[in-house]
């Protein structure tokens, strides 16, 4: 039986008070926005799965550290994707030292009922990679605030807590990233 998932306005009230109880709430519900948010990012779904698995467990171990009070007055998603948006840098850091020559982007979810077409595989597969690709022609501010806007469905205060950068910026970032992925050619137009 599936269990309801929980008012994310009460886990930093029930983290105050029951850190290991409520925790793997807090991965329930936002597990899914993050993963969302890092296979944009880093443009692969295993390095995604680490993202995530790496920004919970970073997040235990501050919480375990934190004051209740400090815990009851969190505003976790924006803290969350602080913390997820620091381990995609430090991943990008880290690869762009050591280039890793195996990597390869999965595209298709074989328990997906759609991957019994192949054509529709193929042509969904390659619209993805397209917006994969014009999203990495972003500076990554840009790219930071359109992921977590219009993918993961950040407000902009959550976003500029994530980001560190003021209200009016990410603001400004995500209109000017929306305007920017308008007119980056698509792969066709710039073959033809």
């Amino acid at each position: 039986m599936m269990q309801p998932t929980p008012n994310p306005e009460s886990l930093p009230g029930r983290l105050a008070d029951d850190l290991d109880g409520a925790f793997a709430d807090v991965v329930r519900v936002y597990q899914d926005g993050i993963y969302s948010g890092a296979v944009q990012l880093t443009r692969d779904r295993h390095d995604a799965e680490d993202v995530v698995q790496e920004t919970f467990v970073r997040a235990y171990r501050a919480l375990q550290r934190y004051p209740a009070r400090r815990r009851a007055e969190l505003r976790l998603g924006g803290w969350l994707w602080t913390i997820a948006l620091d381990v995609c840098r430090n991943r990008h850091r880290a690869r762009s030292r050591r280039p890793d020559e195996t990597t390869l982007a999965v595209l298709v979810d074989p328990s997906d009922p759609a991957a019994d077409d192949p054509a529709a595989v193929l042509d969904g597969a390659a619209e993805i990679e397209e917006w994969r690709r014009r999203l990495a022609d972003l500076p990554e501010p840009q790219r930071n605030a359109v992921v977590l806007r219009h993918v993961v469905g950040l407000g902009y205060d959550e976003i500029a807590a994530a980001t560190g950068r003021p209200v009016g910026t990410v603001k400004a970032d995500v209109h000017r990233g929306i305007r920017r992925l308008e007119r980056i050619p698509t792969v066709e137009e710039v073959t033809s």
